[in-house]
C-alpha cells in the first residue's frame, strides 16, 4: 500500500477539517484542529493553507473560520444533497407548495438572497425596497434576525434604521427587538402585509455551519389561509433535506475521529 494519502483520502480530511471549523463559532487554530480531526499536524497546516487561499476558510487572528466559499458551498448542499442542487430543490418547493420560495443568508453582516424559485401561479414578491435594508419588514429577514446575539441585532438597526413600509410594519427599532426577543428558536416566523400589501409570508430558519440562513414562502393575500399549513410543510421538508445532508456527509462505516 502507498504511503502517501490518496486523493480522496485528502478530500475526506479536508472536509472533517471543514466539519470541524464549522461547528466552533469562535474558530480553531490549526494545533486545535489537528488534535480534534485526528489528522497529523503538518498535514493539517498544508490542507488549512490551501482551503484558505481557495476561499473555504479565512484566517483572521491565528484561528481560522468559514470563508465565503464555504458559505456558498454549504447554501446550496444543505438544501439538497444531489445533483439538482439549490435551484433544483427550490423549483420542487415551489411546484408542491404552489408559492414562490426563497433562500437566503445572513452573511457578513448583510441579506443575502441566495435562490428564488418563482412563476405562473407563483409570483415572485417584487423588490420595491432593498430587501438587505429592510429585513424588519419581511418573514426572511426576521428569521435571519432572529438567529443573531442581541449585539449583533443591535449593529444591524443602527446600520439599517426600522422604518415602516406599511400600516403593518413594526415601527421603531424597541418594538422590532421586542418582537425579536419573544420568537422561539427554531420556530416559523409569519409576516402579513408587512413589506408590502396584498402579499403574506413566513420563514424557517436552517443552519448552515456557523451562518444563519432561511428558506421562506410568499403568497397573495387572497391565499392567506394557507399560509401556516404551507408554512409546517415547507419546514419538514427542510428538516428532511437538513438530515438528508448530515447522513450523508460520511461514509457509510466511516468513524467519526472526534468519537
Amino acid at each position: 500500500m502507498p504511503t502517501t494519502p490518496t486523493l480522496i483520502e485528502s478530500v475526506r480530511r479536508a472536509l472533517r477539517l471543514l466539519d470541524a471549523v464549522a461547528e466552533d463559532t469562535g474558530g480553531l487554530t490549526a494545533k486545535h484542529l489537528s488534535r480534534r480531526t485526528g489528522i497529523p499536524l503538518p498535514t493539517t497546516y498544508h490542507l488549512m493553507r490551501t482551503l484558505t487561499h481557495e476561499g473555504y476558510l479565512r484566517r483572521e487572528g491565528g484561528v481560522y473560520a468559514i470563508g465565503d466559499a464555504g458559505v456558498r458551498f454549504g447554501a446550496a448542499t444543505v438544501c439538497r444533497p444531489g445533483a439538482e442542487g439549490l435551484d433544483g430543490w427550490l423549483g420542487r418547493l415551489r411546484d408542491e407548495l404552489g408559492a414562490a420560495v426563497y433562500f437566503a443568508l445572513y452573511q457578513e453582516g448583510e441579506i443575502r438572497i441566495a435562490g428564488v424559485a418563482a412563476g405562473g401561479e407563483a409570483p415572485a414578491v417584487e423588490e420595491w425596497a432593498d430587501f438587505r435594508r429592510t429585513a424588519h419588514a419581511h418573514a426572511g429577514g426576521l428569521c435571519l434576525l432572529a438567529q443573531l446575539d442581541e449585539g449583533a441585532r443591535r449593529d444591524h438597526v443602527a446600520r439599517h434604521p426600522v422604518m415602516p413600509l406599511t400600516p403593518y410594519t413594526v415601527r421603531d427599532e424597541v418594538e422590532l427587538l421586542r418582537r425579536l426577543a419573544r420568537m422561539r428558536r427554531g420556530a416559523p416566523v409569519y409576516e402579513r402585509q408587512e413589506y408590502v400589501l396584498g402579499t403574506v409570508c413566513s420563514a424557517v430558519p436552517i443552519t448552515v455551519g456557523e451562518v444563519p440562513a432561511t428558506i421562506a414562502l410568499s403568497l397573495p393575500v387572497s391565499r392567506a389561509h394557507l399560509l401556516e399549513p404551507l408554512t409546517a410543510r415547507l419546514k419538514r421538508r427542510a428538516e428532511e433535506a437538513v438530515t438528508r445532508l448530515a447522513f450523508s456527509v460520511r461514509t457509510p462505516g466511516e468513524s467519526d475521529p472526534r468519537a
